[in-house]
């Protein structure tokens, strides 16, 4: 046999261990609520492919391959256990026990690594938690595809409504089309079919009605069943605490903005101050795409080394806020073609970072660059150090809070020496560290902090409204803080 023949043989083999996996995933996600993941990274609803990649990407980040060979015992022992609703990590349970040198069998370190979430331990189910968007643009049709997803269990969120202006002859048909195309982000992983006569968009059994208002005040939510309900807001419209409360209606509890919110609003990055959000605050605010993408890393850095001053340059793609031509804008620069130019502009992401990490007291200074591209963008983020240190150790540091941290769901790490910003196109980590790129001279060092501007911070957003809803379950096994 030759060489090849072995290579192509293992493929099917590994191939064939991912099939068999997808039912057992599927089967804990709807029957017990129980998400798998595998270095943060859902396997629900995942083809083969997908699964052999997601293994086969740990080697980015902790250095080799996880096999699927390797993985597999460990969810055959899960399916064994009573488990109540939780996420829990493959990867974590892979490496935690390759470290473990009591020599339990899989099965006996699963229960134990996962005991939290089996028999007495394991908390209620929670009953579904309604949700409306409120507007329906780019980030509001990507967090409705993730609403959509993350109702395979039954539980957790429920997409019910959607509001926007009345558009005209076959509005609810474009906006479903809309929805189920996206130039960036490819087809709806899904079915949607579109129900005019009681207007509404039905994708993948969620039944989701089209509202037609142009003001809150227009709208009583219980009217169309909806209840207790979260509303996010992704017009922008409104950003004070006076304008969003317009939106706590019938049928509406609290208000999440997707923009950095003004005065007394909570701006909350996912991972870094979510735990600081009253149970009774009704409005905030998930901040912006970069203030998430900054936020995390920053922290990482603040805490173990200090940080005395930064300052952030982001090189953003474009955004439907910009012209495709040339014409009169609000602000200035912006009203020159996007498509064509690279754009100076402001960002707020920089003075947000005091609502986000009220304890780091450095100053941080920040300006933006819009360029030609629809998607994903870097940040560049510059500090003064509180100590020397060198790159390796940054790096080593950077690594490991990817793989083991509570900010592991915000930050990611790549190695790849020739990732270019299309490569992070549907990457669900608000920050994505370049290894490469990253830079350290003693008390110096500059970090280049990729992000998904639309869907990264779609996922962050989801992630709040979870919290906040009571539905964002604890991982397994757990890390160190």
């Amino acid at each position: 046999m030759t060489l090849n023949d072995d290579s192509f043989t293992n493929w099917k083999n590994r191939e064939e261990i991912a099939e068999s996996m997808i039912p057992m995933i599927g089967k804990l996600h709807r029957e017990r609520d129980v998400t798998v993941l595998l270095h943060s990274r859902s396997l629900v609803n995942r083809s083969v492919v997908s699964i052999l990649k997601t293994h086969r990407f740990a080697r980015q980040i902790a250095g080799e391959e996880l096999s699927v060979t390797e993985t597999l015992p460990f969810l055959e022992a899960l399916t064994a256990l009573d488990l109540g609703p939780s996420q829990i990590d493959l990867g974590m349970l892979a490496a935690t026990y390759r470290a473990d040198d009591r020599g339990l069998s899989v099965a006996e370190f699963t229960a134990e690594a996962v005991a939290g979430a089996t028999g007495a331990n394991k908390i209620d189910r929670r009953e579904p938690r309604d949700v409306v968007l409120y507007g329906f643009g780019r980030i509001g049709r990507l967090v409705a595809r993730l609403l959509i997803e993350k109702s395979g269990s039954g539980n957790g969120l429920r997409l019910r409504a959607i509001v926007v202006r009345g558009g005209g002859e076959q509005d609810l048909v474009k906006r479903a089309s809309l929805l189920r195309r996206d130039s960036v982000h490819g087809q709806f992983q899904g079915t949607i079919t579109v129900d005019e006569a009681n207007n509404k968009i039905i994708a993948n059994g969620n039944e989701i009605t089209v509202i037609y208002a142009d003001d809150p005040s227009q709208v009583d939510y219980t009217q169309y069943g909806v209840r207790n309900a979260i509303l996010i807001d992704n017009t922008g419209k409104w950003r004070d605490r006076e304008g969003l409360s317009k939106h706590l209606r019938p049928g509406i509890d609290k208000v999440v903005l997707t923009a950095p919110g003004k005065g007394d609003v909570p701006n909350i990055v996912h991972g870094v101050n979510h735990d600081t959000i009253k149970p009774d605050e009704q409005i905030l605010s998930c901040a912006s795409c970069t203030t998430n993408a900054i936020v995390p890393p920053l922290k990482a850095m603040a805490d173990e080394y200090g940080v005395l001053r930064g300052h952030v340059e982001t090189v953003h793609s474009f955004t439907n806020d910009q012209n495709l031509l040339d014409n009169y804008h609000k602000a200035d620069r912006r009203g020159r073609s996007a498509p064509l130019n690279m754009v100076i502009t402001e960002t707020g992401a920089a003075s947000a970072v005091a609502k986000a990490l009220p304890d780091l007291k450095a100053p941080i200074t920040g300006s933006s660059i819009r360029v030609p591209v629809p998607d994903v963008s870097i940040a560049i983020l510059s500090l003064r150090l509180g100590r020397e240190t060198t790159r390796e150790e940054v790096l080593e540091h950077l690594r490991e809070v990817s793989l083991t941290s509570p900010l592991k769901r915000q930050i990611d790490f790549t190695t790849a020496p020739d990732a270019v910003s299309m490569d992070f196109i549907g990457s669900r980590h608000s920050s994505i560290i370049d290894a490469g790129a990253t830079k350290v001279d003693g008390d110096n060092a500059i970090l280049y902090l990729w992000y998904d501007n639309e869907f990264g911070y779609s996922c962050q957003v989801v992630r709040v409204v979870q919290h906040v809803s009571g539905v964002e379950y604890p991982t397994y096994p757990a890390t160190g803080v």
